[in-house]
Formats: C-alpha cells, sequence, structure tokens
C-alpha cells in the first residue's frame, strides 16, 4: 500500500465506497471533500437514472465498445444509444465539479469504476446473452475498459495535479461468475464458470494498465481474497459483515494483509437500524480493533493500514443518514490514531 515508497493514503483515513442519494453532484463533491479529508473521493449519483447507475457509469469508459439501454438491459450496440450519452454527460459534468471544488488539493483522491467481470455479467451481445458468454467478447471488453480507465485516471491527474489518484474496481459479480452462477437472459440456465486464471489474468491485465493503484472493492459472499491479492491490487474493500468469524476467511485476509495490502473495512450498515439511532463511531473502532486483534497484528499498524468505510454503497440511503454515517467513518478513523 505504497507508491514509490510513500503511503497510499494518511493513518486515520475514512472514505465513502461509491454512491451517495441524491442527484445534486455539487453538493455530494462538496460533502465528501469536506467530510472525509483524508481520503475523498468522486461519488456517485445513481439516483439521476440511467446512465448514472453502475452500469451506465461503467459503459461511459469504454472504448471503442458502443452500448445501449434496450428494454431495460444494457447491450452491445451499433452506437451509442441515447442513455449512453447521458451517462457521458454525467461524468462530464461530475469531473467539472471535482475540478473546481478540488482546485489545490493535495492527498488523496479516489475515483470507481465497474470492474470487467461484473461489466461482462451485466451487459449483453446483440442477440441478447451476456457478454461473460463468450470468453472472447468478454476480453474485448476488459481491454477497452482497461484503456479507458487508464485515461480517465490520466484526466483526473490533469485536473487535480496535487492528488494521489487511486481508483477502486467494484466487483460484485465476480465470484458468481467463477462460480458459474450468473443467470442467462432466460434466467432458466446459467453461463458456464469462468477459469480461476482467466479471472485472475484479466483483472491483472486491467490493474496493470490503469496507471494507478487498484483498491478492489467485492461486497459479495465468497470474494476471492487470494485471487484479487495475486492479480495486484492494492487493497481490498470488503463487508465485514460477510467475513463473520469464519476462520479460511479471517485467514486469508491475514495473508492478503502480511503481504502488504490494504483494508478499505465495511464496518458500517448502509441501513439505519431501528429509532433511528447514529452510527456510534466509538463502536465502529472498537470493532476494527477487534479484527485486528484478532488476525494478529500490532495495534500501532491499524490506522495506517485500515481505511474505515461504510459496508457498501449509500444511494438508497436518506441523505440525513448517509451524511451521519460517513461522519462516524471519519470519527472512527480518527480514534483508531489514538493509543
Amino acid at each position: 500500500m505504497t507508491e514509490a515508497g510513500k503511503p497510499l493514503w494518511p493513518a486515520g483515513s475514512a472514505t465513502g465506497i461509491g454512491s451517495l442519494p441524491g442527484t445534486d453532484i455539487a453538493e455530494a463533491v462538496k460533502f465528501t471533500l469536506g467530510e472525509l479529508p483524508e481520503l475523498p473521493y468522486l461519488p456517485e449519483l445513481p439516483g439521476r437514472g440511467p446512465g448514472a447507475d453502475m452500469i451506465g457509469r461503467g459503459a461511459a469508459f469504454l472504448v471503442g465498445l458502443p452500448i445501449e439501454l434496450y428494454t431495460g438491459r444494457w447491450r452491445v450496440a451499433a452506437s451509442a444509444g441515447r442513455e449512453l450519452r447521458r451517462a457521458y454527460d454525467f461524468l462530464d459534468r461530475d469531473l467539472d465539479q471535482l475540478t473546481e471544488q478540488a482546485d489545490g488539493y493535495t492527498g488523496a483522491l479516489k475515483i470507481q469504476a465497474v470492474g470487467p467481470w461484473t461489466l461482462a455479467s451485466n451487459i449483453e451481445l446483440p442477440l441478447g446473452e451476456a457478454m461473460l458468454s463468450d470468453h472472447g467478447a468478454a476480453r474485448d471488453l476488459a481491454e477497452s475498459l482497461a484503456e479507458g480507465l487508464k485515461s480517465h485516471v490520466a484526466d483526473v491527474r490533469r485536473r487535480v495535479p496535487g492528488a494521489t489518484v487511486l481508483l477502486q474496481l467494484d466487483e460484485p459479480s465476480l465470484p458468481a461468475a467463477m462460480a458459474g452462477r450468473v443467470r442467462t437472459a432466460s434466467t432458466l440456465h446459467t453461463y458456464r464458470s469462468v477459469p480461476r486464471s482467466v479471472i485472475r489474468e484479466t483483472l491483472a491485465s486491467v490493474i496493470s494498465t490503469v496507471g494507478a493503484p487498484v483498491i478492489v472493492h467485492c461486497c459479495a459472499p465468497e470474494a476471492p481474497l487470494d485471487l484479487l491479492r495475486e492479480a495486484g491490487a492494492a487493497a481490498l474493500a470488503l463487508d465485514l459483515d460477510l467475513l463473520g468469524t469464519d476462520r479460511s476467511k479471517l485467514d486469508s485476509l491475514g495473508e492478503a494483509i502480511d503481504a502488504g495490502l490494504g483494508l478499505f473495512a465495511g464496518v458500517a450498515r448502509t441501513t439505519a437500524p431501528a429509532g433511528g439511532r447514529r452510527p456510534d463511531a466509538a463502536a465502529l473502532a472498537d470493532r476494527l480493533r477487534r479484527l485486528w486483534r484478532d488476525l494478529g497484528f500490532a495495534e500501532e499498524q491499524l490506522a495506517s493500514r485500515v481505511v474505515v468505510t461504510p459496508t457498501c454503497g449509500l444511494a438508497g440511503a436518506t441523505p440525513a443518514y448517509a451524511q451521519s454515517l460517513l461522519k462516524a467513518c471519519h470519527e472512527a478513523s480518527r480514534r483508531l490514531t489514538e493509543q
């Protein structure tokens, strides 16, 4: 989790996973820069509709691979559809707001994009089956995505020259693709599983191409932590509730951290608890301390190796709860620096 000998983020950092509620990008960027000063991020606002959703946003990074939205599904097309043009427009507006509001910013800055296997599981070929069904098509998609993300990272660096840009790849569908659990268009069958070696090599190719340290986020059960480490991830972003007390999962996480990877620890639940109680920063910090001790690492390393995050995106939360949750994450990260 270092680049050229420097830490990728300051000790005691917190950040969001990606999405926020609402449709006002100016307010969203202002909030992340103000409330997450150690590691702000460019938020995503899927509430704006098609083109701002996870797959539409991801399609905006594809080079030479036009997409359209047809009967509610994204598919390969001869030319960019109306919703993809909206995705380009949303991205341009978001970057313009980041350029304006992060003027003079120096420090770590996170951007997000959906990863190749989740895109391949959710974008269909013209005849109706997912690109995942054709390994050649999936490979072409990954190459297209890698080139687009390389340009995106370079663009963000030009716009915010003082930033250390980190790229988060979101791969919620990766475990299902590897296990052969992605449903066909008819939903009656599943696509054949993608070999582990192909998954790893494709991710490694994207990670090596983009030109920035990559955090791989997987909020699905059975995230293949060892595979993500082997593919070259600089950090893993995980929902800690899905790890539970499973010793094999904890051992895999410990091995990744021991190998030098950072942990974006999804410790704050994205749904408000009963009674409207606000998230408890002290409880979040205590839970992370217990996990760290259970993994067998020295507590003085905790604040520098772990970034405090929600368990997943916050598009489904109320604005008030999303704000209180991210503030609690920030306060919990500050508590981790206290001995």
